[in-house]
């Protein structure tokens, strides 16, 4: 096995990772779950969270540690508490879709097999987009029927206790149903209606933790790059809005601000595309994943050889594993046997700013994008655990 190379890090499922922090925060309310073959108790320790009367968490799409480490200009409130905050890792691969439900359930990926943007349907052979779950031919629930932890307690009483605020279009959703179903579900769109809903129901005397999610800085990285100035403009938003919440919730409740996973930007010269590199293209089947953590899935037999060949073409720019390596190490938790063949024969984490992209299945849209993540560098794996009791 190839060691891990200096420039890349492992998520830590065991401790300081966002795996814990849900867990953690209903532990806070007097609300224990066992997630991953860990107390919510263990978890809360490890997070260095007190008890609280009410828990306020709000994840911030795309907002790396590393990136608000070096952009923190756009954001005073959250800079001013770094320093008393923790650096966490999301899991692997570093993406939405992996991280929203490691968030909601309290389980690595491997357990969940939320494995990328896209991952193989071993049903059937299709690329299922976990995003969108359009044209899939398996319900949510049924490709991830792991508990969330609301569910874990009982959505009778915690569906109500709970609640989740996000946009109207996040109702029902595919994402929502693999990874956050069980709260109850307050619909706002901008972020200031975010805010003012959050702080409406913990006034409240029946709700004891909001989660509200915030996704435009993410949106912004990618299209434009988060060293642009738009991406600037976003955070400035988000930090202002954080701050007022801070300002206008109930005393004694815990605020954390939290990411689900950090971003790289890419040069014009980043990307090598599958489809047009025979050498990557021989007896491949298949390529899922994400430009930035890809699942090879090869004909039967050749996997060692693809592997041998990726590592040829890609050198230093990419660590590349077979799918019996990556599980030795753990890379995506421990791996379910049902969602075992859905990580690739062949795992690419790619390293500095290189992308690889399969032009046959992915938009010359997606493809184009500036800003991307998924890999195992810090950049896209550390996040923030901002943490503060107002």
């Amino acid at each position: 096995m190839t060691e891990l190379p200096p420039d890349l890090r492992l998520p830590d499922y065991d401790g300081a990772g966002l795996r814990a922090v849900l867990p953690a925060a209903l532990d806070a309310v007097g609300a224990p779950t066992t997630s991953a073959g860990r107390s919510s108790a263990d978890d809360r320790e490890a997070l260095g969270l007190p008890e609280a009367r009410k828990v306020c968490v709000v994840l911030v799409d795309g907002l790396g540690a590393h990136m608000l480490a070096e952009r923190g200009g756009h954001a005073p409130f959250l800079r001013r508490y770094l320093a008393d905050g923790l650096t966490l890792t999301s899991g692997y691969p570093s993406t939405t879709a992996a991280s929203l439900t490691m968030f909601g359930t309290g389980c690595p990926p491997g357990q969940t097999g939320m494995l990328g943007y896209t991952v193989r349907n071993d049903a059937d052979g299709s690329l299922l987009n976990l995003i969108s779950w359009e044209d899939a031919t398996v319900s949510p629930r049924q490709w991830q029927p792991e508990p969330t932890l609301v569910e874990q307690l009982g959505t009778e009483s915690w569906g109500r206790r709970v609640a989740s605020v996000g946009p109207a279009r996040f109702v029902g959703s595919g994402l929502t149903e693999a990874a956050l179903r069980g709260p109850r579900f307050v619909a706002a769109d901008s972020m200031a209606d975010r805010v003012d809903a959050t702080c409406s129901l913990l006034r409240t005397r029946g709700t004891d933790l909001v989660y509200l999610y915030w996704g435009d800085v993410d949106k912004m990285g990618h299209h434009h790059g988060w060293g642009s100035w738009q991406w600037g403009e976003a955070v400035e938003l988000v930090d202002a809005e954080i701050s007022r919440l801070a300002r206008q919730l109930p005393k004694g409740t815990l605020l954390l601000v939290t990411a689900d996973h950090g971003m790289v930007d890419l040069g014009p010269d980043s990307r090598i595309d599958v489809a047009t590199t025979p050498e990557l293209d021989r007896d491949v089947a298949l390529i899922a994943g994400e430009p930035r953590a890809v699942h090879v899935h090869t004909r039967p037999g050749t996997a060692p050889d693809v592997a041998r060949r990726w590592r040829d073409v890609l050198g230093d720019s990419a660590w590349v594993l077979l799918r019996e390596e990556a599980e030795e190490i753990g890379l995506f938790g421990p791996l379910s046997q049902r969602h075992r063949t859905t990580v690739g024969d062949v795992v690419v984490a790619t390293r500095g700013r290189r992308a690889v992209v399969d032009s046959r299945t992915q938009t010359p849209s997606s493809i184009a994008l500036i800003g991307v993540h998924g890999s195992l560098t810090p950049a896209e794996l550390e996040i923030p655990l901002v943490r503060v009791v107002v």
